[in-house]
């Protein structure tokens, strides 16, 4: 997969420190993604992958080092955050669709909330987002009725209304069936290529997600254990790399947080 070069990265992380009240969840965190790059963010369950995410959004303010989007420091001041957050896709786990809304109602709803645009573009708009996705035929029907995967794909296209150039997915197959996961992962990548975006996929899903990152991280005990490609992850011989893609319940990376940080 090729990736588009540009001078600034997407993403910059320098020696951040992320903490919840009193506790830090990462410490002395370095990361770039490149622009145009599908980045996979990997770790087992309470690693800090969330943690990483809410600081992306600007949810999060971090306690140490700054974190950069397309050059600019994320703000703190209110009306510049959302702002920024309109440049910003995220794909939310329980996909935060309306019950009470239709397919295409969600869609438009970010549409209709930060654009002025006249109700003829945004239905037009819309129409494209659900194409995108392959579901213009499911536009009238309600969240009840979507399946997993559709209503997935659903709040994919809700969150490419505002054609955002980084999309941020938080496990996205979480709930999902083979199939289904098969079909989000390779939408993802082909919007990707097709819409010059760049890409950060938040996971536990390993084998699901490799095959179509470009850039692979994995976070665990607080800190990023590696950073490089796909292949090189797979060759790795890190004992906390090997401990998480082996799925072994004992070794470096604790089951308990109380007791990684005891220990």
């Amino acid at each position: 997969m090729r990736m588009t070069q540009t001078a600034e990265p997407a993403v910059h992380l320098d020696a951040v420190r992320l903490a919840r009240g009193d506790r830090t969840v990462l410490d002395d965190i370095q990361l770039t993604v490149p622009a145009g790059s599908i980045t996979a963010v990997l770790g087992p369950s309470g690693s800090g992958k969330s943690t990483l995410l809410a600081a992306l959004t600007g949810e999060l303010v971090p306690a140490a080092g700054q974190v950069k989007l397309f050059g600019e420091r994320v703000p703190q001041n209110t009306r510049a955050l959302l702002a920024m957050r309109k440049r910003l896709g995220v794909l939310l786990q329980g996909n935060g669709l309306l019950t009470d809304l239709t397919a295409a109602e969600n869609v438009a709803l970010p549409l209709r909330t930060h654009t002025d645009l006249p109700g003829p573009v945004i239905d037009a708009l819309v129409d494209m987002k659900l194409h995108a996705v392959g579901l213009r035929a499911a536009a009238d029907l309600y969240p009840r009725e979507l399946s997993g995967g559709m209503a997935r794909r659903v709040a994919l296209a809700r969150a490419l209304a505002l054609d955002p150039p980084l999309m941020i997915y938080d496990e996205p197959l979480t709930g999902l069936d083979p199939i289904a996961s098969g079909v989000i992962m390779s939408l993802i990548a082909r919007l990707n290529k097709t819409l010059g975006l760049t890409s950060i996929i938040v996971t536990h899903h390993v084998h699901e997600t490799l095959p179509i990152a470009d850039h692979a991280v994995v976070i665990a005990n607080g800190r990023i254990v590696f950073d490089g490609t796909p292949e090189a992850l797979e060759r790795s011989q890190d004992p906390l790399v090997r401990q998480f893609l082996g799925g072994e319940p004992d070794g470096p990376i604790a089951f308990d947080a109380g007791a990684r940080d005891a220990a």
